[in-house]
């Protein structure tokens, strides 16, 4: 099919039989609608190569009782976005780019009222909260190991509790996204300033060293911002040239409608920055290159097949406890010195992975598991 349809296209004879993908994400007066337009280009093309009907949908122009929706098509010839009169999607695909946007009522409203919608099938209907995953994957026996010891930062008796178990610490803020906003605590007793506090700010990080702990509590107070934060045992990662590294897995699900893991890569932490985030000075490294200067070739590719398999289980405990449809996921997982995994964080948002490999099979697997969710649907509807 061309990438551009025509202007006068009838859109219901165009359909004939296939399935129809809308993105959707959040209007914007400046620039039409929001969200990362060089993603929802790709994810269009590749749609299109697979025989789908792709458009850009916003809240806004989600109408549930039409049967044809305004949205975005791109034309590649110009290089811009134009709206159209498009078929009612079978499958919802929900990349509204902020938190800020998904929490407004209006939004959250609509989001609801798909869920509940006979018509609707939209998948990963919010960002996760790092307090709830944690709380997801204790329910389970086989999850529950990966956890690193994670409680609710409230008043400074719990840290200080905290502090006496484990005197290296992450806080992280709930709603936290690109490692924004954490900071570590090392506590060394001998010292004159025993709490030693560092701030993740953009690429480097600051640090204070406090005298009490009430002094660092205060600290951490104007930091904080009175944003709900959550306090993590530290973990001594595996490093590479003293910079510490994490693995970065998707798992997504595939035309069976069935979790797999889609690609692991892996995440070295900036020269000066506590968090491996690319954003933050991390870089991207092969998974199997550290693994092995960490360990050996043999512990390496069990500690990789290990990884994949965990990733997987983590992400069927993730969807199971929080009752909701997931379609991927990216997460972050740790491998200590002794060469134990731990389990850091989900993202029901994925960015975008510059491994060429994983990037463009995570484009595919986004239709595989749409063609599966309308498949699914069809039978539902004529009973077949």
């Amino acid at each position: 099919m061309d990438s551009i349809l025509p202007d006068d296209a009838d859109y219901r004879e165009l359909r004939a039989g296939r399935n129809v993908l809308a993105i959707l994400t959040i209007e914007d007066d400046a620039q039409l609608f929001r969200g990362n337009r060089s993603n929802f280009i790709d994810l269009i093309r590749t749609g299109q190569s697979m025989g789908f009907i792709v458009y850009v949908l916003t809240v806004k122009n989600l109408l549930l009782t039409r049967r044809s929706l305004k949205g975005y098509v791109y034309n590649e010839s110009e290089d811009i976005w134009q709206l159209r009169l498009l078929p009612f999607p079978d499958i919802i695909y929900n990349r509204i780019p902020l938190r800020e946007d998904e929490i407004q009522p209006s939004v959250r409203m609509k989001i609801n009222a798909c869920k509940k919608h006979p018509r609707v099938t939209l998948f990963n209907p919010a960002f996760f909260n790092k307090w709830d995953l944690f709380e997801w994957l204790r329910l389970s026996k086989s999850t529950k190991p990966y956890i690193p010891t994670t409680r609710k930062l409230i008043s400074v008796s719990g840290l200080g509790r905290m502090m006496q178990r484990h005197p290296y610490l992450y806080l992280k803020p709930e709603s936290g996204k690109a490692g924004k906003g954490i900071m570590t605590i090392k506590v060394h007793a001998e010292k004159q300033l025993p709490y030693r506090l560092k701030i993740q700010e953009n690429k480097k990080s600051a640090t204070y060293n406090c005298a009490t702990i009430y002094k660092l509590w205060s600290r951490i107070q104007k930091q904080s911002g009175g944003e709900a934060y959550i306090a993590q045992q530290g973990i001594k990662l595996a490093s590479f040239n003293e910079r510490r590294f994490d693995l970065r897995a998707l798992v997504q699900k595939n035309q069976r409608g069935q979790w797999d893991i889609t690609g692991i890569g892996a995440r070295i932490a900036g020269v000066s920055s506590i968090t491996t985030h690319v954003p933050r000075g991390g870089m991207i490294e092969d998974p199997e290159k550290l693994l092995v200067n960490s360990f050996n070739e043999e512990q390496a590719r069990k500690l990789l097949i290990k990884a994949k398999n965990t990733a997987v289980l983590i992400a069927k405990q993730i969807e199971r406890a929080s009752g909701q449809l997931l379609g991927e996921m990216s997460m972050d997982i740790g491998v200590d010195s002794a060469g134990n995994m731990w389990f850091f964080e989900a993202n029901s948002k994925p960015m975008k992975f510059d491994e060429p490999h994983i990037r463009q099979k995570s484009l595919e697997r986004i239709f595989h598991y749409g063609a599966y969710l309308a498949r699914l649907k069809t039978e539902k509807a004529g009973g077949a």
